[in-house]
């Protein structure tokens, strides 16, 4: 196939868009891959559109491997199913929701989990017809509240979605597996560098949980590996190790001090130290128990205050928190708040205003380092004041654990003795989840087993965003040049670029446009003439990112073409009479 650049629907820009934010939509817009149509949706132009097919394309083959079904459901969905479900409300403002002339309400699908369930149960009843994986290739809608990075946050994207279904847990264990296989060799072929870590199932609920991120320092996903074992995690699902229980015997009573002039953790540290002195070393922020409260937005309205304790040297951490809270909503406890519970004085929160116990009755939940035993500094609930010595498990009980204090790079390995966490950034491309019978609870997916029982179906999610997986391979692949595309995704085989006026030239260019295309290589042939110069044409070339870029220009008349590597940047000058082959090799190596 030839694709002329005199007729392609493509304008190139030299400069930046002004809402770009990341290198991959600077110049995917740049290049005329996508345009802008309103935050967060994108129309695709012809050569972005080629890209995300070839995406698709490796997706569905690879799904294809594995025996799963394509389908596809509507984008336009009706509420019923997601009543049933609960995430009609859960899902609070994030959806599109709209009624039709009738007033019947209905959403644009952020997520299928509910209809494909439906679909199953209203075409299968035994378990002879399962196991069961089927997908769709779908366009999907959320309202996003800032969406942002062109391709990487918008409002409309496009998302693979396949489920699995079977009659029993060890099934869902078989079908996980074979779809994480199908995932590595799908990653394998995008050509960005990726990491598999363990997740938190959030909203979607069930067990297991996987992400496959790409590596990229604009991700919004932060995780971590260890620098002894194969641990990796997104910082959401990162589970502390709790030190064992300490004995406290000899630990002093607990005694409240005044502590005037101590509005942060600093201060009352060196408050501490200079006017409280430990026998054994210095007091540190790790020895106190800082108190945050926040406010939980349920499904159905209601609110919920809730106390978070966690070591005074470490920091909630907002996104996880909000993970181990999914789908309720986590709100700042605002000053009418604190006018409800009139026994909280800001800045001085402890233990003994929260818990069941309390006269608050706010719920407290606490670091998993806080472990019985252990010895801490805290408010004392009165201005200018602080316990000293308060004991977990003597002084005061929590309600229960969170994993909501920020993870660090020195922080120990959950998963083995003598590793360390480190941290880096990623893009979250894949999210695979052992569901189990959450959706099948609710929805009555049910089918009778080999002994005439009816049984409730497993399944299983897997997510891959393919519009995602553009921006993400850009941002993995650009220089300061523009794009470079990996070979099984790039818009075309070759850039060929006609670089002169002379009629020689211009044949030559047409004849190796011509017969490349015979042999099957897809060709972008820069044709353009009039004050198109050979430069504008070069860093064109250079912006489009095809992995191979051919000239026909001055050389030929010493008999050479010069072919480029869009990656390394480097050339060689090849003869005219054997351009065609060496073409047709490197694009099939």
């Amino acid at each position: 196939m030839i694709t002329r650049m005199s007729r392609l629907f493509v304008r190139t820009l030299r400069e930046d868009p002004v809402d770009a934010e990341v290198p991959s939509h600077r110049l995917l817009v740049r290049a005329g891959y996508i345009r802008r149509a309103a935050p967060g949706i994108y129309t695709w132009l012809p050569l972005g559109l080629r890209v995300l097919r070839r995406v698709e394309d490796i997706i569905r083959e690879e799904m294809d491997a594995i025996g799963a079904q394509e389908l596809l459901f509507p984008a336009l969905l009706p509420r019923e199913p997601y009543e049933a479900s609960g995430r009609w409300s859960e899902y609070g403002d994030g959806i599109f929701r709209l009624k039709d002339r009738k007033g019947a309400d209905y959403l644009l699908g952020p997520t299928h989990e509910e209809m494909f369930t439906l679909v199953v149960k209203d075409l299968y009843s035994s378990y002879k017809d399962l196991p069961l994986a089927i997908y769709q290739i779908q366009t999907k809608y959320r309202d996003e509240a800032r969406p942002r990075a062109g391709l990487l946050r918008g409002r409309e994207f496009v998302m693979k979605d396949s489920y699995s279904f079977v009659v029993d847990d060890a099934g869902l264990e078989r079908s996980y597996q074979m779809h994480r296989v199908a995932y590595v060799r799908i990653f394998d072929r995008l050509g960005f560098e990726y990491v598999i870590v363990k997740a938190t199932s959030g909203a979607m609920g069930g067990s297991k949980s996987e992400e496959f991120l790409a590596r990229a320092e604009v991700g919004e996903d932060t995780y971590v590996r260890c620098t002894n074992c194969d641990y990796a995690a997104n910082v959401e699902a990162v589970q502390v190790r709790a030190p064992a229980p300490i004995p406290y015997d000899d630990v002093p009573d607990a005694h409240a001090e005044q502590t005037p002039g101590t509005p942060t953790i600093e201060s009352l540290v060196n408050h501490l130290n200079e006017n409280f002195p430990r026998s054994d070393r210095p007091w540190a922020a790790a020895d106190t128990l800082k108190n945050v409260l926040v406010v939980l937005k349920h499904a159905d309205g209601t609110r919920e205050p809730v106390a978070i304790g966690v070591p005074g040297d470490r920091e909630v951490d907002q996104k996880r928190l909000e993970g181990q809270m999914e789908p309720t909503e986590v709100e700042p406890f605002g000053e009418a708040d604190f006018a409800k519970y009139p026994s909280l004085v800001k800045g001085y929160i402890g233990p003994a205003a929260l818990g069941e116990k309390s006269e608050s009755e706010i719920r407290f939940l606490v670091d998993p380092r806080v472990v019985e035993g252990t010895r801490w500094v805290t408010g004392a609930n009165v201005d200018g004041s602080h316990v000293i010595d308060m004991v977990a498990g003597r002084d005061f009980v929590p309600d229960g654990t969170i994993e909501a204090a920020d993870v660090r790079d020195g922080d120990a390995c959950p998963n083995c003795e003598d590793g360390t966490l480190e941290s880096a950034r990623g893009i979250e491309m894949g999210h695979i989840f052992q569901l189990g019978r959450k959706y099948a609870d609710a929805l009555d997916l049910k089918v009778l087993d080999e002994n005439g029982k009816l049984v409730t179906v497993t399944m299983g999610s897997y997510g891959i965003g393919p519009s995602r997986a553009v921006a993400a391979i850009a941002e993995g692949t650009l220089d300061d040049r523009g794009l470079i595309w990996p070979r099984e995704v790039a818009p075309a085989d070759v850039h060929l670029v006609s670089a002169g006026k002379d009629e020689a030239v211009i044949a030559a260019a047409e004849r190796i446009a011509h017969e490349l295309s015979h042999e099957g290589v897809d060709v972008l042939y820069d044709d353009r003439a009039g004050k198109i110069s050979p430069g504008v044409k070069f860093k064109d070339a250079e912006l489009i990112g095809v992995p191979t870029i051919v000239v026909v220009g001055k050389g030929l008349a010493d008999g050479t073409i010069e072919v480029k590597d869009r990656a390394s940047g480097t050339s060689e000058d090849v003869p005219a009479e054997r351009i065609v082959d060496h073409v047709v090799r490197l694009v099939r190596t």
